[in-house]
C-alpha cells in the first residue's frame, strides 16, 4: 500500500496500517514531512514501488491532480482520497478524461485541531466513521479493496454517494466549523477580565476553531453550496432569535413581546432534540447517561488517580471532562455513566475521601 502525503492523516493511516501487518509506502512533496513519518513508523519511502491501492492524504485543492497521477503511474492499482469534499474532486477527475473505473473516493470522519506528521496516531481512526464514495462507474471490486483498507484501521466503513457525503458533511462538520469561529471571534477584542469569565461551554463550542484557516478556506470553497445551504438556515434561524430578543430588550418585566419568549424557547429545543440524535459511543444509538461530579485537587496525580478509583469500583466511564474554576487551585471531573452506576460510584468515591460536587 502506497500512501502520497504524510500529513496528520496521511501518516496517521500508515501507522494504523502498518501496526495491522501491511507493509506501507510513503510519499511527500515535503522530505521533512516523509522523512519524519517514517521515523515515527508509519511506513518506509521507497520511489520503486507496485502497490495494489494508493491513498492520496493531500489538501483539497491538489488532491485531483495527485489522484490523476496516480492513476496513470500505477495502471492496476485501485486509488483513494481522504479529502472531505468529494463531488468537486469526482468533477475534475471527469475533466481530465481519465479512466476512473479503479477511483473510490473516500473520507475518514477523524482529526484533530493539530496537523503534521508529529501529531500523528495508530489509533485516530479507531470506532470512526470511514465513509465510501464510490460513483456510478466504480468497480464494485475497488470499492471492496478501500472498505478493508479502511477497516483495517479500526474505522467503521458506511457508504453514500458523493452528492449526499458533502451534503452531510456540511451539516455535521462544515457549518459547525464555522459557527464555532464566529464565536470564537467575539472574543478577540473582549477585555482579559471578560475573557477570563470562559468557563467549559465556550470551551466546548469552540475547540474546533483553533483549526487551519488555509485548509479550511479549501474545504469550504470546495463544498461551497451544500455548506451555504446549511448556513443559510441557520442564519434565519439567528435572525429569529435576534429580532426576539430585541423585543424583549425594551422591558423584560412587560408582557409586551407576544411570541418572542416562544422563539427563544422554541430554539433551545430544537436544538435538545438535535443534540439527542448525536450517535452514542462507538456509532452505537444516542444513550443518556448520568454525571457524577467530583472535585479534584490541581496536582499531579490526581486525576489518574481518580480514574484509577473508578476502575477498581467495576464502573465504565462513558466520558470524562474537566472543568477548571476561575483562578482556584482544582477542578470538577465530570464523570459519565450508566444511569445505574452513578449512585453506587457516589458513594464509593466519597468512601474514598473525594469530594462530590452536587
Amino acid at each position: 500500500m502506497h500512501v502520497i502525503g504524510t500529513g496528520l492523516i496521511g501518516a496517521s493511516i500508515g501507522l494504523a496500517l502498518t501496526a495491522a501487518g501491511a507493509d506501507v509506502t510513503l510519499e511527500d512533496q515535503s522530505e521533512t514531512s516523509v522523512s519524519l513519518a517514517r521515523d515515527l513508523g508509519a511506513g518506509r519511502i521507497s520511489a520503486d514501488v507496485a502497490p495494489g491501492v494508493v491513498v492520496v492524504a493531500a489538501p483539497p485543492d491538489v488532491t485531483p491532480r495527485l489522484v490523476v497521477a496516480a492513476l496513470q503511474r500505477w495502471p492496476e492499482a485501485v486509488v483513494t482520497d481522504v479529502a472531505s469534499v468529494k463531488q468537486v474532486i469526482l468533477a475534475d477527475l471527469v475533466r481530465a478524461g481519465v479512466a476512473i473505473e479503479r477511483y473510490v473516493g473516500s473520507h475518514p470522519m477523524a482529526g484533530r485541531e493539530r496537523s503534521g506528521a508529529i501529531s500523528a496516531r495508530a489509533d485516530l481512526f479507531e470506532g470512526r466513521a470511514w465513509v465510501l464514495c464510490p460513483h456510478e462507474g466504480t468497480d464494485p471490486a475497488a470499492t471492496q479493496v478501500v472498505s478493508r483498507l479502511a477497516r483495517a484501521t479500526g474505522a467503521a466503513v458506511t457508504t453514500l454517494s458523493p452528492a449526499d457525503h458533502d451534503a452531510a458533511v456540511a451539516a455535521v462538520s462544515h457549518a459547525p466549523q464555522v459557527a464555532a469561529s464566529l464565536v470564537a471571534a467575539r472574543l478577540e477584542h473582549l477585555s482579559e477580565q471578560a475573557v477570563g469569565l470562559a468557563g467549559q461551554g465556550v470551551r466546548d463550542v469552540t475547540r474546533i476553531a483553533a483549526s487551519d484557516p488555509g485548509l479550511w478556506t479549501q474545504i469550504l470553497s470546495g463544498n461551497a453550496g451544500a455548506v451555504a445551504q446549511v448556513l443559510r438556515a441557520m442564519s434565519q434561524d439567528l435572525v429569529g432569535i435576534v429580532e426576539a430578543l430585541e423585543a424583549l430588550s425594551t422591558d423584560p418585566h412587560v408582557a409586551d413581546a407576544p411570541g418572542a419568549r416562544a422563539v427563544l424557547a422554541r430554539s433551545i429545543a430544537d436544538g435538545n432534540a438535535g443534540h439527542a440524535r448525536i450517535p452514542g459511543k462507538h456509532g452505537a444509538p444516542p444513550a443518556a447517561y448520568a454525571v457524577v461530579r467530583v472535585v479534584v485537587d490541581d496536582r499531579p496525580g490526581e486525576v489518574a488517580r481518580l480514574l484509577t478509583e473508578i476502575g477498581e469500583e467495576g464502573v465504565n466511564m462513558e466520558d470524562l471532562r474537566l472543568d477548571h474554576g476561575l483562578g482556584l487551585p482544582f477542578g470538577v471531573a465530570e464523570i459519565s455513566v450508566l444511569p445505574a452506576a452513578a449512585g453506587p460510584l457516589t458513594e464509593a468515591l466519597q468512601t474514598r475521601g473525594w469530594q462530590i460536587h452536587s
